[in-house]
């Protein structure tokens, strides 16, 4: 099978290439579902925007322009079974209003379904999309996580294109027959890990004084290998064709209980003061810092059962030793 990966420079896409290269030599899939999916070798296309030179000699790379309606990918589907696009813009500077939501939809909506587009005509037969959990919406039901039957919701720019994204390609699946599998990940770390959880691990190093100690929210995470071992299942699983997925570690964990991981992982303790979510909150607003008390402060759940039942799949690593091979990742960045 002939598997083009879009974003193989970016930390999940990068992941994905190096698992595929190695799938059956050196990291066959863990998880029971492998059976089932029928994994095998892959030959691997590697897209980004320009050369990657520590790539994995196995791993044929192709370089596109920026992701976009326009973007040309006959080159790079040439030959090509399967599609996991992992690309996406994530970030836009001054994130809010309708201005943010267009540059999102550039790339999120038309470049994902333009691609679809392409991938279908030049004859592959799945493809993968990376969408995500906050298509359903910021925070689960009280007391209950999200499932595959709940109503999206999306209410930021980013999550918006992300769920346009998933109707274009409904529609494209329908008019084409090429099967579309979407996965909505929570929060995803792991080694690389950037943004919200790169920050979390920092404080945590340098000792810092939190005031999250007195929280008792749920949030679903997911370590990077667990999600690229949940792509590989569905990239063969005959049951995964034009279905949607949460995915997630199966451990639900508080904020307070994350940092208390994060600092096990890390070997220096957590410092947390138990200060009540009603000043956390209160504060917040104050400073204009709302959306980073609700990423903090509220429960964001996932029940992962349709992927069990569905492909048989498992998280094949805990989320010890997830945060241990962040926080290993974490270090090294540090101490380079």
């Amino acid at each position: 099978m002939r598997v083009l990966v879009t974003g193989a420079n970016g930390f999940l896409g990068r992941a994905v290439v190096e698992r595929l290269a190695w799938s059956v030599l050196a990291a066959p899939c863990s998880s029971a579902s492998c059976s089932a999916a029928g994994e095998e070798n892959y030959l691997v296309r590697a897209a980004a925007r320009q050369r990657i030179p520590s790539m994995d000699g196995r791993v044929e790379q192709v370089t596109v322009g920026a992701l976009c309606g326009q973007t040309e990918w006959g080159h790079a589907l040439a030959g090509v079974d399967a599609v996991i696009h992992t690309a996406a813009k994530v970030h836009v500077l001054a994130d809010s209003g309708s201005r943010a939501l267009s540059e999102y939809r550039v790339v999120n909506t038309e470049g994902t379904l333009n691609l679809a587009r392409q991938a279908a005509a030049a004859g592959a037969k799945r493809f993968i999309f990376l969408s995500s959990v906050k298509v359903n919406g910021e925070c689960s039901p009280p007391g209950r996580p999200f499932t595959e039957q709940d109503a999206p919701n999306p209410q930021d720019a980013y999550s918006i294109s992300k769920y346009e994204a998933e109707v274009g390609l409904s529609r494209i699946a329908a008019q084409s027959g090429m099967a579309v599998t979407v996965i909505r990940p929570p929060l995803v770390y792991g080694p690389g890990v950037k943004a919200n959880f790169r920050r979390m691990m920092d404080w945590v190093a340098r000792g810092l004084p939190l005031p999250l100690g007195a929280l008792h929210n749920r949030r679903s995470l997911l370590a990077l290998d667990n999600l690229v071992d949940f792509i590989v299942t569905c990239l063969g699983h005959p049951a995964a064709a034009n279905q949607v997925f949460f995915v997630a570690d199966g451990h639900d964990l508080s904020t307070a209980e994350l940092l208390v991981n994060v600092g096990q992982a890390l070997g220096t303790p957590a410092r947390l003061l138990p200060v009540p979510p009603s000043i956390l909150k209160g504060g917040a607003a104050l400073l204009g810092k709302t959306d980073m008390w609700r990423r903090l402060c509220m429960s964001l759940q996932v029940d992962i059962s349709k992927a069990r039942e569905v492909l048989g799949w498992l998280p094949p690593i805990s989320v010890n030793e997830g945060m241990r091979r962040a926080a290993a990742g974490f270090l090294h960045e540090k101490n380079d």
